[in-house]
């Protein structure tokens, strides 16, 4: 058996991009060895220069595009290149719908080939810019200024976010005018190689519909100087800051959130509203970046659930229950489980609230399918929108036992999707798959797959 020609660092030679990677760059083979292109579109031709060597595969740069794609454009945001929130903005927004549904049809030549699935072209948005209705801005401080953005990609330098082409304005504006406050207290800023320092991070979300604003501080410990004068300033900042909230992470660890949350000002939660339904979202809760698209996903997981007003669902993930209540109106029975206790509690308000009567419960979907089935109870329907991790090989093999007839698996991992999928056809038909862009600018794309008892 031959080895693989070995590449060296520092190599150059010329390179044809074939398709587009899960993280955006294009892909090339130099030599039988596959070669990750950063900023590279398909059927480019490049000069490429080595950067990385693995042992089964290799990262190079761009020298020069010698034959340019046509749909390559300039990208509008400055830091474009250097951010790495947005893979895609080089590349026109149609282009990206074809290329995001190219990547659903890869992960499944990968784990499933040789099986025909149909892939549906991808659902779009009319305008793909300012649609994140949520921000988490890390803070760091440099010659006296706060700053408040993401980390450089592959670096732990922190840049300086002032504006972002993809999220809601209103999160920008809150976002710049607390990091100016916290400044003027001179409050200490989180140093991630000391460990020293109380603010972490500002998140801030906006309900779309409604106009009310959350703004969250995450600091290290719960004690806050100034904490009076903190609160006044941050809640003049606009009238719609209806609630102003600390969240306690003292870990060494790249989440976000720890566990102890207490409001500073007015509410807990924000209200929202999607369709004909309203949730109330607390610091915490997982709910869907992109509220446009979210109607339209939501609309696709109803059209494949294909409910008659006589079946039982089973909302995994569930979150602040808003899949389950978006099927509510057309199933006999909403049930529906979450691992983190607020989203749990949200979801049973947003039932209330709606008037639907729905049974939500803290745990694993594994846990709880399990204990039903023994209770003689089995959904008819079953929904899932798992992490990027995807399904749970304990929660895979319960689905194969508890075997509900309909399973309607919402996937934001084309990956994790096609990986699980291999378990999921032994006793299951995949009718079909429909890409969604909830990420435009990005190279994430959502999909939802609706999956028949066989």
């Amino acid at each position: 058996m031959t080895e693989k020609p070995i590449i060296e660092m520092g190599q150059k030679f010329p390179l044809t991009i074939k398709k587009l990677g899960i993280n955006g760059e294009g892909v090339g083979f130099f030599k039988r060895n596959v070669v990750f292109v950063p900023g590279a579109l398909p059927g480019e031709e490049v000069t490429a220069q080595v950067t990385i060597v693995k042992h089964n595969f290799a990262q190079a740069r761009i020298l020069k595009i010698r034959k340019s794609s046509p749909h390559r454009q300039t990208p509008p945001c400055p830091i474009f290149e250097t951010c790495g929130g947005c893979q895609l903005q080089h590349l026109t927004y149609s282009q990206q719908l074809v290329e995001k549904r190219d990547l659903v049809l890869q992960s499944l030549d990968r784990y499933l080939r040789g099986t025909d699935i149909q892939v549906r072209e991808t659902i779009g948005m009319e305008d793909p810019w300012h649609y994140r209705n949520k921000s988490q801005f890390q803070t760091r401080k440099k010659d006296g200024k706060v700053m408040a953005g993401l980390f450089a990609e592959g670096s732990q330098q922190l840049l300086d976010i002032e504006q972002c082409l993809v999220q809601h304005p209103d999160t920008v504006k809150i976002t710049n005018a607390a990091k100016r406050i916290i400044e003027e207290l001179n409050l200490s800023i989180y140093d991630g190689k000391s460990m020293k320092g109380l603010v972490r991070t500002i998140a801030v979300r906006t309900a779309v519909k409604t106009g009310e604003i959350q703004l969250v501080l995450i600091t290290t410990r719960k004690d806050v100087p100034k904490e009076k004068v903190l609160v006044e300033r941050l809640s003049a900042i606009d009238p719609n800051l209806v609630s102003i909230v600390q969240n306690v992470n003292a870990e060494k660890t790249s989440l976000v959130f720890g566990e102890t949350t207490r409001t500073l000002f007015g509410k807990p939660t924000i209200h929202e509203e999607l369709g004909e339904l309203s949730f109330d979202l607390s610091a915490r809760a997982f709910f869907q970046l992109n509220p446009e698209q979210t109607v339209k996903l939501y609309d696709e997981i109803k059209r494949a659930a294909k409910l008659t007003g006589k079946e039982s669902v089973v909302d995994a993930y569930c979150g602040v229950g808003t899949i389950g209540l978006w099927l509510a109106d057309s199933a006999r029975e909403i049930r529906g489980m979450d691992t983190i206790p607020e989203s749990v509690a949200d979801a049973k308000a947003n039932a209330k609230k709606q008037g639907h009567p729905a049974t939500y419960v803290t745990g694993t979907a594994e846990k709880w399918l399990e204990t039903w089935r023994k209770e003689g109870y089995v959904p008819d329907v079953l929904t899932v929108d798992p992490p990027r991790t995807g399904l749970a090989d304990s929660l895979l093999k319960t689905i194969l036992k508890v075997k509900p007839k309909r399973f309607v698996y919402t996937s934001c991992n084309p990956s994790t999707l096609a990986k699980d999928l291999q378990q999921l056809t032994k006793i299951y038909r995949v009718e079909y798959i429909q890409p969604i862009d909830m990420f435009p600018q990005t190279s994430q794309v959502e999909a939802v797959c609706l999956l028949v008892l066989k």
